[in-house]
């Protein structure tokens, strides 16, 4: 049950319009946010109306009809049961994601009387002002003095997740060594996985799983059907592990992003070549049918970050600092909160040679 108060800390709204990329982005800066390190910085702060579960907002016609900045009522695009949840006590804190979610971001803030701090990940189409921070992807090319820039999507994995899926894929860690991760995205506006782009890639894996490479491939929800048919009985074929659904196992993804020693990714997806570069993993892009200028300016934003390079049939390993874009988002939200509410002063021992912690710890 939501409580009106609570010393939990700081009360955080987790908000999305229910699409699993704009989702993954908005639970990524949370994780981010919420590790202890962080946490002790504002857990001082009294927060309200938490909730311990994800708000998704499905706005209807003709609200969605018109951008975001020209809806007279956004409560009213909400179905009936969402309205009601749209109500005080406010958070401390409102991060959502995705075009839809933006106009229930720039009004939080009037809602709440200006106390809730708002955050807006992915370009909003309208006014960075209206929010307290806007995370967009370098590639989207927006700026302003409250616009945080990221190389790729905010993505977090906590030491609890990976502690977690190292354990339940151990025997993964005796096989390290020429071990490559296969990340396929699938179909997008952007792009195309067409038969052709399959049938080029599995040839090029194929000529890896002879020079001795160990491949790990993972499909996602947007992979067409017979591109998953035709991975699957490549794997099985060459001996490589495979995972499109919960009835091949449990998800090894984590796992194998953890025991791999290299990724590589088709070009699809910001989401899945973020979380292979907060790894460190080096990065080969596999093409597709089909671009667009924002992907371009993506992989290319990678590329000069060292943390990729274009997939010809070869894989190659190097070095680079590992990409923890969320971790850098949930620092300059902290950095907006201790604005409003300073630490309380330590307690200083008579002897003035040792602290004790504040007595909200």
């Amino acid at each position: 049950m939501d409580s009106p108060e609570s010393s939990l800390g700081p009360s955080i709204w987790a908000v999305s319009d229910g699409r699993a990329g704009n989702a993954a982005q908005v639970r990524a800066v949370i994780n981010a946010l919420s590790e202890t390190r962080r946490w002790l910085q504002i857990g001082h702060i009294s927060g309200q109306g938490h909730r311990s579960e994800p708000i998704t907002l499905t706005p209807r016609a003709p609200w969605t009809w018109l951008p975001g900045a020209s809806w007279p009522s956004p409560r009213g695009a909400l179905p009936a049961a969402q309205r009601e949840i749209l109500s005080s006590p406010w958070p401390t804190v409102w991060v959502a994601a995705g075009r839809r979610s933006a106009p229930f971001t720039a009004s939080v803030r009037d809602w709440s009387g200006g106390r809730t701090l708002s955050v807006q990940i992915l370009d909003p189409k309208t006014d960075p002002e209206q929010f307290d921070l806007v995370v967009v992807p370098e590639h989207d090319a927006l700026s302003g003095p409250n616009v945080i820039r990221t190389t790729g999507s905010p993505t977090h994995f906590s030491e609890d997740m990976i502690e977690e899926a190292g354990q339940a894929f151990a025997d993964l860690a005796d096989e390290r060594g020429k071990s490559a991760v296969v990340i396929l995205g699938g179909d997008s506006k952007a792009h195309k996985f067409t038969r052709e782009a399959a049938d080029t890639l599995i040839a090029r894996l194929e000529t890896l799983a002879n020079q001795g490479w160990r491949l790990r491939i993972t499909c996602s929800r947007r992979t067409p059907v017979q591109v998953v048919g035709e991975m699957r009985s490549f794997a099985d074929r060459v001996g490589a592990r495979f995972w499109a659904s919960e009835r091949d196992g449990p998800n090894p993804y984590l796992a194998w992003l953890l025991y791999s020693d290299v990724a590589i990714v088709t070009e699809d997806s910001a989401n899945m070549l973020s979380d292979a570069a907060w790894h460190g993993l080096p990065i080969h892009i596999v093409r597709l049918s089909g671009q667009a200028p924002k992907f371009d300016r993506l992989h290319q934003s990678l590329i000069d970050r060292e943390c990729a390079r274009w997939f010809e049939g070869q894989l190659e390993q190097w070095d680079y600092a590992p990409l923890r874009e969320a971790g850098r988002v949930a620092d300059a939200i902290i950095e907006k909160l201790l604005e409003r509410y300073p630490q309380p002063a330590m307690d200083q021992s008579s002897d003035q040679t040792k602290t004790v912690a504040p007595d909200w710890l």
